[in-house]
């Protein structure tokens, strides 16, 4: 059931209890949970945290925590499927679920003991009413048990005549339940059938901090970074993004008037936000401002950089701005105060003539002292790129503990060497891109394009993770868009495999809906894989909580996607 109340109905129930926090693996979820221990430890509540990357890590979570806590708080996990079916706990367990994933399972909305859904009621969730979909069994059974036995020593005309009447009525009976359960499976399918993503879980959480008055800057920043996050992956609506960045701008406002009166607004540890109208460069102010550019999918895509009439378009522009290349080729840091004070403005005025007139986007930045300052794109970036570092000795739990570290004030060394990270990884896939789009491995494949990266690609194991591989996707589809001349190419989504674990012979296969400036970012691939997996009886793994990502057998892959094609004509 959904929850009304978050602070009488969530709180105020596990701030005596032990509780178990299964966080997963999504910046998003990483934000939620640190505002929330922020909370818990403000209030002494105990709790475990226990990081997981799919299903099954859910599941063996569960059943080693199970004997030991009764209340579970599950964040970005657990909506999107009947939990009690999945985990089947005991009858006093509860789960308390904070995720972004929608549509949210029925029997998770119409659970009123041990499921309370922490989601914004204001999100266009569309759940289909109880009635539709759920029947009292009485209502099912009717009545046509207790007939046969009654009428036994009655006169067999009478018998006969009155059974005329039930066999009629039941036969109606019949007709109704079977007319009710295609409507049913009707009403279902429209519900179930795309998935997209709800209000950030840090933006939630947040929330509760500010009902009980508890919430901080660092909590604050934590909310920006969950909603930069669905904005950087692409998850939500520009319509949503603007809005949610509304909400959180009037926050802002309220935390930076309440720090004025305080001495302490210009010590050297303070921290200070402040909302932005910023470029849509990748990590320009960690990096030189032409590498950035470079490796920017905005203006990488506007420009085609994988080809020379890109790269001479880019000089073009440079010359354009009036800016010397060497104080574009040098760190942004390190460039001349005169050419970076009207920096944004000059980029801006010059984009407009080369047709990017989204150049610059509402966003936050937060000045650490005097010295540091990050866009809360950078932190996404950063943080992202621990969390699936494909270094050899980390493993995921390692990663998760990183990741978490990084977004602590305390812990900017961190963050640095995420922001590294971030630039190789945002390199690789230009890079990628590239060659994709050069050696035309990009295929149309009639209801989609379809692109696999094969093993000897240069960093494909970077894109065995599904945040680097939806990047890699969502900007090889923009790329793609931008470069074909066929109209009805550039209204298809995109399918992208890549080569998983190669002992085990498996790939990840990920699919994104089409290019478009309007899209509503809903996804049908999740519903599509199930089905063709079900009809060719691929060996498939859908362990991913987006149901969009899954992993599939190399030998299988040629019949799964044949099945795909019929599926999706």
């Amino acid at each position: 059931m959904f929850i009304t109340d978050i602070r009488k109905e969530f709180y105020d129930v596990v701030v005596n209890q032990r509780v178990a926090l299964l966080v997963s693996s999504d910046i998003d979820a990483l934000c939620a949970c640190k505002i929330l221990q922020a909370l818990f430890h403000c209030d002494q509540v105990q709790y475990t945290l226990v990081p997981v990357t799919g299903w099954q890590d859910l599941g063996t979570a569960f059943l080693e925590h199970k004997e030991q806590f009764r209340c579970f708080v599950l964040i970005n996990c657990g909506a999107n499927v009947d939990l009690l079916e999945t985990l089947q706990p005991e009858e006093d367990s509860i789960f308390f679920i904070c995720d972004t994933h929608r549509p949210v399972d029925v029997v998770n909305v119409y659970n009123d003991t041990q499921v309370k859904l922490m989601i914004k009621q204001d999100d266009d969730l569309g759940v289909p009413s109880y009635d539709d979909i759920f029947r009292d069994e009485e209502e099912e059974g009717g009545d046509d048990s207790g007939n046969e036995s009654d009428g036994g020593s009655e006169p067999s005309g009478k018998r006969r005549r009155y059974d005329e009447g039930e066999v009629e009525r039941r036969i109606e009976r019949q007709r109704a339940t079977r007319e009710w359960e295609a409507r049913r499976r009707e009403i279902l399918f429209d519900y179930e059938q795309y998935e997209y993503h709800g209000t950030s879980a840090a933006m939630v959480i947040f929330e509760l901090a500010w009902v009980l008055t508890k919430d901080t800057k660092d909590m604050l920043w934590w909310a920006i970074i969950g909603l930069t996050d669905q904005w950087v992956h692409d998850k939500i609506t520009h319509m949503k993004y603007v809005t949610d960045i509304a909400t959180l701008q009037r926050h802002v406002s309220r935390h930076n008037h309440r720090n004025e009166d305080e001495d302490n607004s210009l010590s050297i540890d303070c921290m200070r936000i402040s909302f932005e109208y910023d470029l849509r460069l990748a990590l320009y102010q960690h990096w030189s401002l032409f590498e950035s550019i470079c490796n920017s999918s905005y203006t990488s895509c506007n420009f085609k950089l994988w080809s020379m009439h890109g790269q001479k378009k880019l000089q073009e522009f440079l010359a354009d701005m009036g800016l010397p290349l060497k104080q574009v080729k040098q760190k942004f840091n390190s460039m001349d105060m005169s050419v970076k004070e009207n920096l944004r403005e000059v980029i801006e005025e010059s984009s407009n003539k080369y047709g990017m007139k989204d150049i610059r986007i509402q966003t936050f930045g937060v000045h650490f002292g005097f010295k540091n300052h990050f866009l809360a794109s950078d932190v996404v970036h950063a943080t992202a790129s621990l969390l699936e570092s494909t270094e050899k000795d980390d493993s995921p739990g390692d990663n998760f503990i990183k990741a978490l570290d990084c977004l602590s004030r305390s812990n900017l060394e961190r963050l640095h060497g995420g922001i590294d990270l971030a630039k190789k990884k945002l390199m690789a896939i230009q890079q990628t891109v590239a060659s994709c789009i050069c050696t035309n491995l990009i295929l149309s494949q009639g209801p989609f394009l379809y692109c696999y990266l094969l093993e000897g690609t240069p960093d494909v194991k970077l894109f065995s993770k599904p945040m680097a591989l939806t990047l890699l996707c969502k900007y090889l589809l923009k790329a793609f868009v931008r470069s074909t001349r066929n109209k009805r190419c550039k209204l298809l989504p995109l399918i992208i495999a890549a080569p998983m674990d190669v002992e085990k012979r498996t790939v990840i296969v990920l699919g994104i809906p089409p290019e478009s400036e309007t899209s509503d970012k809903k996804n049908f691939f999740g519903r599509a894989f199930e089905k063709a997996a079900e009809s060719t009886s691929s060996r498939t793994l859908h362990d991913h909580f987006d149901t969009s990502i899954i992993e599939l057998k190399m030998e299988d892959r040629t019949k799964f996607l044949d099945a795909l094609i019929t599926l999706l004509s």
